[in-house]
């Protein structure tokens, strides 16, 4: 379906997309696609190197009549985020995105995350890189490698490399805004061991299921109201061992930190004498949580089938302790800014949550534009972990990029926004984790700024990319190139 996406307007973008989207490129293996993209610079004949972390650079001169023009950094990450649905057959590690056009237009994946964040921002960088009919001025590529798991490429770059004056980050999600901040983020993982037990006689086993949920953006999409299936999950095990002494043979739900888990699995056991009762007590929570998620999680499946008992259970004190644990951990917006309208301050997502073999482990990204409100709310995550035994730890943290409503390049957006669209642009601080905040640290004097197509369903199989957005980012950012500030 590729011949189709490249069929597109505009085609030097859509192309692009195509050849990146054909290289596997998940973060934390990004060999190949960091190998792609030395091997673009350099067919080119550009300056073309790469870091010793992996990201890779690459500059191209000012075209002619732009060399006294700012030196401008464009920057999008080369790693995208890998999720699929459980009945969906692909390999990420092997098997390029498999693209189609819909007929409301909009480009998405079979059954897979589609690669747009930040694809489609690669992709319009090499399209720059490529042209022969742009105007620009002197020009550095920045691909970012390990974005979406850890921001290590952005840590990794060390100043004085960039010699830019500007930074354009292409790794927004709307097509009205211009970003001139974001949140931070930490990851807490809590961890521990458990003795396993013979499982009672006389149990009925069931697998439950909680599927069918949109997921998204742990970021981006965090305010939406969402279901999170850790959380619907853990309510259903709380309260079948409350009522009925339910036993939990293994719980396996979610997956990346910065995505809303869409899915989870249990196994559990229940004494036969309570299977009657157990189903009909189910079966009525299920109904419950459904009408309570109706309007924004239509597609929302609870099911438990009767399964093969299984040989081992959860030590039940352990089982009590992360399920209240659980319960307690806060999922969600945490508070809004007093300062700026509709943004979301803080918030966490509990992503992971699996629980096998004599293991727990639990993944959650905590987010906020105030560092002190990110480790309140860390602190009281980890407080309630560490209550039932498990051990915390907070690693990956990233700053936030803090708005500065007088950049000089905001207002050349902005100005030429209303030129080219007839309306003003939306300009707005972000909850979601961009880039600019980390690479600020080492170059504090480099003017930022963020803009891209919109996307839906970032870090989701519902992700897609709207046709006629990306035409509109694409003259917006020729535009922009031809309008940077003369150097001082």
């Amino acid at each position: 379906m590729s011949k189709e996406v490249r069929a597109l307007q505009p085609s030097e973008v859509w192309e692009k997309f195509a050849d990146l989207n054909a290289v596997p490129r998940p973060s934390k293996k990004e060999e190949r696609v960091i190998a792609f993209m030395v091997d673009f610079g350099k067919n080119l004949n550009l300056e073309t190197f790469k870091d010793e972390v992996g990201n890779v650079i690459v500059r191209k001169p000012a075209t002619p009549g732009m060399e006294n023009r700012k030196t401008v950094v464009l920057q999008s990450h080369l790693d995208m985020v890998h999720q699929k649905n459980n009945d969906t057959k692909f390999d990420f590690s092997t098997e390029g995105i498999n693209m189609y056009v819909t007929e409301d237009g909009w480009v998405k994946a079979k059954g897979t995350t589609l690669g747009a964040d930040n694809g489609l921002g690669v992709a319009a960088i090499m399209a720059i890189l490529e042209s022969k009919d742009i105007s620009h001025p002197a020009i550095e590529a920045l691909f970012t490698i390990d974005e979406e798991t850890g921001m290590t490429g952005a840590q990794g770059l060390k100043g004085g490399v960039l010699k830019g004056d500007i930074l354009l980050n292409l790794d927004t999600e709307e097509d009205d805004e211009i970003d001139i901040g974001c949140a931070g983020g930490v990851d807490i993982t809590a961890t521990r061991k458990y003795e396993e037990e013979e499982t009672p006689n006389n149990v009925t086993a069931y697998r439950i299921l909680v599927k069918g949920l949109q997921g998204g953006h742990s970021g981006m999409d965090i305010h939406r109201g969402f279901g999170n299936a850790n959380k619907i999950m853990n309510r259903l095990l709380f309260d079948g061992f409350e009522n009925f002494g339910l036993r939990i043979a293994m719980i396996d739900g979610g997956g990346l930190r910065n995505a809303i888990p869409r899915e989870s699995e249990a196994i559990i056991v229940v004494d036969e004498i309570h299977h009657d009762a157990f189903a009909l007590e189910f079966n009525q929570l299920a109904t419950v949580i459904k009408k309570e998620y109706r309007t924004n999680e239509p597609s929302l499946s609870i099911t438990a089938e009767v399964i093969d008992i299984p040989s081992k259970v959860m030590n039940i004190g352990v089982q009590e302790g992360i399920t209240r644990a659980l319960y307690a951990a806060h999922n969600g917006v945490y508070a809004m800014s007093p300062d700026m309208e509709d943004l979301v301050q803080t918030s966490n997502n509990i992503a992971r949550v699996k629980i096998k073999e004599g293991k727990i482990k639990v993944l959650c990204l905590t987010r906020s534009s105030v560092e002190s409100s990110k480790i309140d709310l860390a602190n009281g995550l980890r407080a309630a972990f560490e209550l039932c035994g498990c051990e915390v730890s907070l690693s990956g943290e990233y700053p936030g990029w803090k708005p500065n409503p007088e950049s000089a390049i905001l207002k050349v957006l902005n100005k030429k926004y209303q030129t080219l669209f007839k309306e003003k642009p939306e300009v707005v601080a972000c909850h979601a984790g961009l880039e600019c905040g980390i690479l600020g640290q080492n170059y504090p004097e480099m003017d930022m700024i963020s803009f891209g197509p919109t996307i839906k369903g970032a870090h989701s199989p519902d992700e897609r990319a709207n046709i006629a957005s990306v035409q509109k980012f694409w003259t917006f950012l020729k535009e922009i190139l031809k309008e940077v500030p003369v150097k001082d």
